[in-house]
């Protein structure tokens, strides 16, 4: 008798997942762009159905929650940043490289995740204080570790002024890299890298030890 033939499963559940993932991504920007527009609390999972093309039952088979879809949102974005923050820190560059790498990697990450970055301004404050989302306050106190360690740096060695106020001088380069995520658009005139470097040549100005 002739032998019957094995179903090509792994043949063809493998497009069948990545199909699925590149459909879980798609949507996941199109709800960040919602959160971002018209704010978390203002925005149902209707208004996200009604953006991407479809019935609100059937973004329900990709998430279970709104909540769901914002705390995938800003776990890629902040695990992105990490990636390079991370690689930036253990690169063993000076005080002023390390500065400029990581103003570098932020404008980065604003134009992979500016829909993320606005919404993480706009909500992080209230967010934190829900437990689902305790790993915001976490990368908080990262964040603020990595540069004003990275500026404290910089003044120890004669790189940047010793009258500086680290912390006011952290706050300020912080606050106006990423509120840059209210203007910036991919694909416009200037790359992340321009940017960064423009930046970098105004703020470096003021803060640098002149010779």
């Amino acid at each position: 008798m002739p032998t019957k033939k094995k179903p090509q499963v792994t043949a063809t559940r493998k497009p069948a997942a990545a199909a699925a993932r590149a459909r879980r991504r798609e949507l996941l920007g199109t709800a960040a762009e919602v959160f971002a527009e018209q704010g978390y609390n203002a925005t149902t999972v209707r208004k996200i159905a009604d953006h991407a093309g479809m019935l609100a039952g059937s973004l329900y088979y990709h998430f279970d929650s709104k909540e769901s879809m914002l705390e995938e949102i800003l776990r890629t974005f902040l695990d992105e940043l990490w990636d390079g923050y991370d690689t930036v820190l253990a690169a063993g560059l000076g005080p002023r490289e390390t500065l400029e790498a990581l103003v570098t990697e932020s404008f980065r990450e604003i134009d992979r995740h500016r829909a993320a970055v606005a919404i993480y301004q706009k909500e992080s404050k209230q967010l934190v204080a829900q437990e689902r989302f305790g790993f915001l306050a976490e990368s908080q106190r990262r964040f603020e570790k990595a540069w004003l360690a990275t500026l404290e740096r910089g003044v120890a060695a004669r790189v940047f002024r010793a009258d500086l106020d680290v912390r006011l001088t952290y706050r300020f380069v912080r606050d106006t890299v990423w509120v840059a995520a209210s203007w910036y658009r991919p694909g416009g005139q200037h790359s992340p890298e321009e940017i960064a470097r423009q930046y970098l040549s105004m703020v470096l100005d003021g803060i640098a030890v002149r010779t």
